[in-house]
């Protein structure tokens, strides 16, 4: 494992361990899973989506670990949103807005309780999710604003900016950055911290991974990534830093945990935000897990949760 730190308990890691014959059997169990999860994600059409819609919803209520959660529903002005608290005693000081992946043109509820119930597991934290509105129906900046709206709701609450965390995977992990771009634009305070996992950081597809890494992805396609962009997009400038944050100013960011896998496509969105971060002075901890998938921590696998309970040692460190 090599390591580098930026500053004190920020920086680089490759975590990397020998499997067991048992984990590795486990890992090949779960092969036809992420095939048909490759499937969907291959599709482009108007059937396609609405069976990618269908098996995350699907995913959500078979996947979701909520023993000893509690799953609370409400609408906030009329977006459907939810709390997940942990059943266990537990400080309310401070609490998670959970950003949705999807490629923007799918996920829910039942999708992101996924990992939102693993990150209330691991800190103790009251997790806020909520449904941004989806391309193709819906464009950019509307997924901007549904992200703006949920996080004004906190503030609404009574909680401060210091005493919240973003967090978000792949198309959310992008909203989460975005989110604290508007924020600075708008003068406003930022969050305590961010935590994204495998963001889609650069919708122009500049990185090289996308490229060396599209025969060894299990999960994503790029011909999925050119029309989600196209659907979300509509035209607009790829390089505004709302649109692709990597290409924003990172100055005065808050810290940011950064993990991804090794075999993504998605994996140069991290390695080159990770740079721009400590460029900026931005305490920043990039983790890339060897021979790991995009968004692994979905799965039920011993990396998965060792990932997690990094992202919670992470925040209750800080």
């Amino acid at each position: 494992m090599s390591s580098r730190w930026f500053p004190e308990g920020f920086g680089f890691k490759v975590l990397q361990d020998k499997a067991t014959d048992k984990e590795q059997m486990g890992e090949k169990k779960l092969q036809p899973i992420m095939a048909a999860l490759r499937n969907v994600h291959s599709a482009i059409d108007d059937m396609g989506l609405e069976r990618q819609r269908q098996a995350q919803r699907l995913l959500g209520k078979l996947v979701s670990p909520m023993l000893g959660m509690q799953y609370q529903p409400f609408d906030i002005d009329g977006m459907p949103a939810a709390w997940i608290r942990p059943e266990r005693g537990h400080s309310r000081k401070n609490a998670i807005l959970y950003c949705h992946g999807g490629g923007f043109l799918s996920g829910g509820l039942s999708y992101a309780r996924i990992l939102a119930s693993k990150l209330a597991s691991a800190t103790g934290f009251d997790v806020l999710l909520f449904e941004y509105r989806l391309a193709p129906e819906f464009s950019f900046p509307t997924q901007l604003e549904d992200v703006l709206r949920a996080w004004d709701h906190l503030m609404y609450l009574g909680y401060g900016a210091g005493r919240v965390v973003v967090a978000g995977e792949s198309a959310g992990g992008n909203l989460t950055l975005a989110l604290t771009h508007k924020l600075r634009q708008q003068g406003r305070k930022l969050p305590r911290a961010l935590i994204c996992m495998s963001p889609w950081t650069d919708l122009t597809g500049s990185g090289e991974s996308r490229k060396e890494r599209a025969e060894i992805d299990p999960m994503l396609t790029n011909d999925y990534l050119a029309s989600a962009v196209r659907a979300y997009t509509r035209g607009h400038d790829l390089k505004d830093p709302l649109v692709s944050p990597l290409f924003g100013d990172f100055t005065g960011f808050p810290p940011v945990f950064l993990q991804v896998g090794e075999n993504e496509i998605l994996y140069s969105d991290s390695i080159l935000l990770h740079e721009r971060l400590l460029q900026a002075q931005v305490p920043c901890r990039l983790e890339v897990w060897e021979g790991m998938w995009h968004l692994f921590q979905m799965f039920p696998i011993k990396k998965a949760g060792e990932a997690v309970s990094s992202i919670g040692r992470f925040l209750l460190d800080l």
